[in-house]
């Protein structure tokens, strides 16, 4: 379908000769809007106010040459992707060859020929009508793909959280202890970030995967029936044993979503580790699978304090809260037997910081 005169691509005539331009314009005003400029400046002017299709230009002009006009077009975002065609006198191939490295798509020698103008912009209209399109599907791709990645994103999010608040209407007292068991992780792994500490692992993405997934250390425990996991005073060993299967009966629900969602997600296997593994100990004497060291992962050992501090910090039926001097102390003297050295350095770095936390999200 033929371009009505509304629509026409804009071609932009650059010559400081008028003849020029005006044998230009006389050529091309039948099938495209026509804008002139007579200096290098004014073109420039022209172009950055409103991009036309495609700009002849001429090479040899006074005050700023063509050459210049086209390196600066190619810098400006606006124009940049405007074709530029030089009109000129022969030249040697040397002229020829910075022409087209400041940017140019071709060139027109004088003395111009009708034909050969209107089939060389024609070509080039046509080559920047399929480029431009081929941009502008590509840019609708990755929108596309960044719009669909964010509903997968937000899936995982409401997925997460659904299984949080089974927990939470589960156990009455795990609501804020998820809150702030969440915020110590983050602050101690945001500590060991800043100090380039397993940077090998510990990303800011990776570290926002993990403080995502660390409300969901205890989801087993919506497996363990309720005469032991309500029960208002101390457990029985054998009541014990059966709490500690916690771990892994939330590595059990979990599995169950990675098959479901993937298993190579990372959202879902930092949940792994740390519902598996936060009960290890850096000696090797904690459960379900005695890991010892940094065989325990990373996630896990991060959890580990941030879950002993919340849990010495907090009122049970068996016990008084302790203060937060106690808790540290407590921290402080499992380096190296049930703590990780490391983390345990953030943690002492970072304590007044988890008293606040502890103060500002108390149980009600």
């Amino acid at each position: 379908m033929a371009p009505t005169r509304l629509n026409r691509p804009t071609i932009l005539l650059v010559d400081d000769t008028p003849a020029n331009l005006s044998l230009l314009a006389q050529i091309l005003k039948s099938d495209y809007r026509v804008k002139m400029a007579n200096n290098g400046q004014r073109a420039l002017d022209l172009a950055d106010t409103a991009p036309p299709d495609i700009i002849l230009c001429d090479v040899m002009m006074p005050g700023m040459s063509g050459f210049e006009v086209c390196r600066r077009l190619k810098t400006n975002p606006r124009t940049a992707r405007v074709p530029v065609i030089f009109i000129t006198a022969a030249m040697d191939v040397d002229d020829e060859r910075i022409g087209f490295e400041v940017g140019a798509v071709d060139y027109i020698h004088k003395p111009i020929t009708p034909p050969i103008v209107l089939a060389r912009v024609k070509t080039h209209l046509e080559i920047k009508r399929s480029r431009d399109f081929m941009e502008d599907q590509s840019a609708w791709l990755q929108q596309e793909v960044a719009r669909q990645v964010d509903q997968v994103v937000q899936l995982q999010a409401a997925s997460i959280h659904v299984m949080i608040s089974l927990a939470e209407f589960r156990d009455e007292e795990t609501g804020n202890h998820i809150r702030r068991t969440q915020e110590y992780v983050r602050r101690l792994g945001g500590w060991m970030l800043t100090n380039g500490l397993h940077a090998e692992s510990l990303t800011p993405k990776s570290l926002d995967q993990i403080t995502q997934t660390a409300p969901l250390h205890d989801i087993g425990k919506i497996a363990i029936p309720d005469h032991i996991l309500l029960k208002p005073g101390r457990l029985t060993p054998e009541e014990f044993a059966i709490m500690q299967t916690h771990t892994t009966r939330g590595d059990e629900i979990l599995e169950r979503a990675r098959k479901s969602m993937g298993r190579n997600n990372p959202l879902l296997i930092y949940a792994s580790q740390i519902t598996r593994h936060h009960h290890e100990r850096w000696n090797g004497t904690g459960y379900p699978d005695g890991l010892r060291g940094e065989d325990i992962p990373l996630s896990a050992r991060l959890m580990a304090v941030a879950d002993v501090y919340d849990a010495l910090r907090s009122t049970r039926p068996y016990k008084r809260p302790f203060s937060h001097a106690e808790s540290a102390r407590f921290i402080r003297e499992g380096r190296g037997e049930h703590f990780d050295p490391k983390v345990v350095d953030a943690f002492e770095a970072l304590e007044g910081e988890f008293a606040e936390i502890a103060a500002q999200l108390a149980d009600d």
